[in-house]
């Protein structure tokens, strides 16, 4: 188990890196869509091997919102970086 919880807590810091620029740095809209988006992709595939496990489906729907919530806010703040963080966590819209 500790093996296991050092890599979360490694892929989070790298997913923090990578789109936030500091480790320390996980306020900035990128960096919450990317670890909702890592989050939401796990539940997934939990959710394959176990289809009537309804409150993980819950939990994966209200994920889905509040990264769509926020996704929604930096379309309409900046245009830009909402398209850029699309592409860059391979999202469609």
């Amino acid at each position: 188990m500790a093996v296991r919880s050092l890599s979360l807590k490694q892929k989070k810091s790298d997913l923090v890196s990578k789109h936030g620029g500091a480790t320390t740095n996980t306020g900035k809209v990128e960096v919450q869509v990317s670890l909702l988006t890592d989050r939401i992709q796990g539940l997934t595939e939990h959710l394959k091997a176990h289809k009537k496990d309804f409150s993980t489906q819950r939990g994966l729907l209200k994920l889905v919102g509040q990264r769509r919530k926020l996704l929604d806010y930096m379309k309409n703040s900046e245009p830009g970086r909402y398209l850029k963080l699309l592409s860059a966590l391979d999202l469609r819209k």
